[in-house]
């Protein structure tokens, strides 16, 4: 006859998991001091994640064990309606970024502000509202209500954990600051889309003429 075979419970100093199988039917519920696993999230859906503040389980599907980040361009050629002293100027991007075991990412931006010629517009290197009159470019990654209802807050939907950064994830309140991050995710994470809001304001001596600038964004996964 073929020799017994054993598996061991896993287990560590803060968590237990008693379930044969953490697949459709794993629903007997293990759980410590600092950890709490349902059939709920890894049992009955089969797929997804459970998260505490020091683990995380990604159930589904076989993946593989090497890192991955992926990054997509959703919305490009952000165009801004006609430069005015008398209103601001507005447009949007969308991107997405996801990542597989990379412990998580940092998103930067690159770039120049809108330019005619010689002449740039003024970017805004502390963060402050939309001033109309004023010669200001900045960006932020969260919805914003002046100086219009545009924008839009960090989608985590597919199971992302990102975030707009620190200096860009205030409404209303924008900044930019070439080479600067813009967005993280603090761990490993699924999709998450980011939306890009771009403010312009002139003054009644900024020169006419068509403005174009160029942006280029980085993610790096951290480990």
């Amino acid at each position: 006859m073929p020799p017994a075979t054993y598996a061991e419970t896993s287990q560590s100093q803060n968590y237990q998991i008693d379930e044969t199988t953490l697949s459709s039917g794993g629903l007997v519920q293990s759980s410590s001091d600092s950890y709490t696993g349902s059939g709920d999230a890894t049992g009955d859906l089969s797929i997804g994640n459970t998260t505490g503040t020091d683990y995380q389980i990604e159930t589904g599907s076989q993946t593989t064990g090497d890192p991955s980040l992926s990054v997509a361009i959703t919305g490009t050629g952000a165009s801004f309606n006609d430069f005015s002293p008398a209103t601001a100027a507005t447009a949007t991007a969308t991107f997405t970024v996801s990542n597989y075991t990379s412990y998580g990412y940092v998103v930067q931006i690159i770039g120049d502000p809108p330019k005619n010629g010689g002449h740039t517009i003024q970017a805004m290197d502390e963060n402050d509202q939309s001033l109309i009159g004023v010669e200001q470019f900045g960006i932020n990654l969260v919805a914003n209500t002046e100086p219009i209802s545009f924008g839009s807050d960090p989608d985590n939907g597919q199971f992302g954990f990102g975030e707009a950064a620190l200096n860009y994830d205030t409404p209303n309140s924008y900044r930019y600051v070439n080479g600067e991050t813009i967005a993280t995710a603090p761990k490993s994470s699924g999709i998450t889309e980011y939306t890009i809001s771009y403010i312009v304001n002139v003054t009644s001596l900024t020169p006419g003429g068509h403005y174009d600038s160029n942006q280029t964004i980085i993610i790096t996964g951290t480990y």
